[in-house]
Order: structure tokens, then sequence, then C-alpha cells
């Protein structure tokens, strides 16, 4: 396949993601999205709604305007934005909710700061999309409550979770599989790529610096300077908690954290990165099977790995391994990408009723009793690829 058909068959498969959550996920009896569609497509009215969700399809189609000024997808952002300050918003202590029920009140009142930080990442897309000023207000209003609140002052970095009213949590997880640390990779990661997007509508020397810092959080603590993956877990003080190799969140990180750096021009730390994206993508493609697709997760204290497909990391990897070629010109990384979007193509896109199922087993095999939509299942990974990997070949060619 050369780049040219590459960029039509991820360009036709970005608008039918859009097309899907347009018409099939809209709640139009309660407000907002539902929370909750299966893999066969029926939809769980009363599910409740989450604060990611929400903030990812903001995200999602306020990208999609600025990438295409297409009119069509604004109603969609407009509607996430409305519902977002509307219902998710803590307007008492600050902060969003991380789940409200059906009708849109308050479920889960925890204050994870991966939402915050992912409401960060979606206002600050839309206020580049329509100029917003409201959502550009609310977006630095919850950067500088993740500062107030979440920032330690004594070790750096960022805490977890917290109570509604921000006192201590005793259950700090974004899932029930994640372990229960004060300090994630994941939200880290979350954080610097919502203020590196904030950074982009509102530059700011404060805001270049804190960029600045988890750059150097992730090169001290996060990489594994001995094989390349990402360490997920740490207590306070920054002692491991050695956990799984994620390496989904390994393809992830090695595109991601070179573009934050490059957003802020900062030449020392994109140079840093430039190397760095290299040898984390040789890590991560310790998990490529001989189907093209990327495997879930390795644990090292069990040598096991977790014979899963799932969506998200199949995504992330068309743009990661994009990114190797692009740095080294190597043609092997730029077959890794093509095989993870034919992988994709093969196995993922639900060709009746559109969308991607959320994963695959060993045998490729749909797994079931998993979402299309939910909590966790958002066009954000999909899309962001897609769009990613359009505006890298339009660069290349």
């Amino acid at each position: 396949m050369n780049l040219s058909q590459y960029k039509i068959e991820v360009e036709n498969e970005l608008y039918s993601i859009l097309n899907y959550w347009m018409q099939h996920t809209i709640d139009e009896l309660h407000g907002g999205f539902f929370g909750k569609i299966d893999n066969q497509d029926d939809v769980y009215t009363t599910a409740p709604k989450g604060s990611v969700l929400n903030a990812r399809i903001l995200w999602t189609f306020s990208a999609a305007y600025n990438f295409s000024k297409e009119e069509k997808f604004l109603p969609t952002a407009t509607r996430t934005f409305e519902y977002i300050s509307d219902h998710f918003i803590d307007k008492e202590y600050g902060g969003v909710y991380w789940t409200v029920d059906f009708e849109g009140n308050m479920l889960d009142s925890k204050k994870q700061v991966y939402a915050l930080a992912f409401c960060v990442y979606g206002l600050s897309e839309y206020h580049a999309a329509t100029n917003n000023n409201e959502a550009l207000a609310l977006a630095l209003r919850l950067y500088e409550i993740i500062e107030e609140h979440s920032y330690d002052k004594k070790h750096e970095g960022y805490f977890e979770a917290f109570a509604r009213d921000w006192k201590e949590a005793e259950d700090l997880r974004l899932s029930a599989k994640d372990a229960n640390e004060k300090k994630t990779m994941n939200t880290h990661l979350h954080v610097i790529e919502a203020y590196a997007n904030l950074y982009k509508v509102h530059p700011s020397p404060e805001l270049e610096n804190k960029i600045a810092a988890l750059l150097q959080l992730f090169d001290t603590y996060f990489i594994d300077h001995a094989t390349f993956h990402l360490k997920l877990f740490f207590d306070e003080a920054w002692n491991e908690k050695p956990d799984v190799i994620s390496y989904g969140h390994d393809i992830e990180a090695a595109w991601l954290l070179l573009q934050c750096a490059e957003i802020i021009h900062h030449t020392e730390w994109i140079e840093i990165y430039k190397q760095h994206a290299i040898k984390i993508t040789v890590a991560a493609a310790e998990g490529l099977d001989k189907d093209g697709g990327l495997w879930y997760e390795y644990e090292p204290s069990h040598q096991t790995l977790i014979k899963e497909k799932h969506w998200w990391p199949q995504a992330e990897a068309m743009v990661g391994f994009f990114n190797a070629y692009q740095l080294t010109g190597d043609k092997k990384y730029l077959n890794h990408s093509i095989n993870s979007w034919q992988f994709i193509q093969q196995y993922l896109i639900d060709n009746k009723n559109g969308e991607w199922f959320w994963g695959v087993d060993a045998g490729h095999a749909i797994m079931q009793n998993e979402d299309k939509a939910g909590l966790w299942k958002c066009p954000y990974h999909n899309s962001r690829a897609c769009l990613e990997i359009i505006q890298r070949i339009n660069n290349q060619t």
C-alpha cells in the first residue's frame, strides 16, 4: 500500500466514525449522549454518562471541524460543550464529576484528575474551533484546579484522585484493573497532552514551564532507560510499584511526548524525545504479533502475555510507528503502521453497523460483553489516529 492509498482509506474511516457517533449516540430524550451501546448496537438508555466519554467526544468533533472546516461537525461539539458545562462541572467544589446518571444528575462525584485533564483537552480544542471564550475560561479554570489540588509541591508530579471536596480518597483507581497508587503514568500522559493542547490556544510562560517539567518527569521516572518501556505506577515519593508492560501506552507515549515538546518549541526536549520516540517504539514493537496486531499487556512477574488486542493500542500503533518512520526513514516502521491499519480493517471495524469493536482474543474472536460506546469506548483514539495519519502523510508529500 502506498501513502496516498493509506491516506484515502483512513480519511474514509474518519468520516465513518464521525457519522456513527452523530447517528447512533445522541440522547434526544435526556440530553447529551447515551452512556452505553453494546457490540450488537443495543442502546442502554439508563446507563451512567461519563465525563471522559463526553470530553473525548468534545475533542473529537472539535478536531474534526478544525481539520475539515465542515460545519456539520460543530453542532455535536457544541452539544457536548453545553452538556459538560451544565451537568459535569461541580459548581460547589470545582472540577468535574466522574459520572452522572442518564438524566444528568451527579452520580460518582470523585475527582479523577484524568477526567479533568480530558476536559481541558476537549475544551481547548472546542475553543480553537469556535473561539468560544466560555470554553477557554472553563479550560483555564480546570487547569488552575489541577495545579491547586493535584500538583505535588514536595515531590512534583500530580496526584491521581480525590473525594468530591478535594480531600483524600481511599480508592484512587481509574478502573478495577489498575493499581491503587497515588501517581500513574496514564494520568500524567493525559495531563501533558491536555496542557499542550491548551498551550496552542493560550500560550503562556507558566504553561510552557509546566509542560517542560512534565517532559522532565517522564524522562526521570516514567521511561525505563534500561528497557524503554514505561513504568506505570508510583507512590507519592516516586517509588515504583511494578506492574504490567502496556504496549498501547508505550506506543502512544512514543509519539505524543515528542509532539508536546514540539508544541512548546523546546529545542532540547525535542531532540531528546526524538531519540526516546525511536527507542520506545522499538520496545513497543515487542508486543507485535505476526498478524500485525499489538498485544494488550505483558505481566513480567508471571511472564504472562495478555492475549487480547484492544482497539485503542492498534490506533496508537498506526501513529507511533508512522512517527518512527518519519524520524528514521526506515520502511519497516511504515510497514508496521500500515499493518496495524490492515489489522483494524480485518478484525476490528464493524462493517455492518460502523465504529470499531472493543477488541479480539488470540483467535480473532470479537470480545463479548464489551462496549461499542461507553465510559471508556470513545471516538478519540481511532479518530485521532486517522487525523494524525492524514496530516502526517500530507506533510510527507
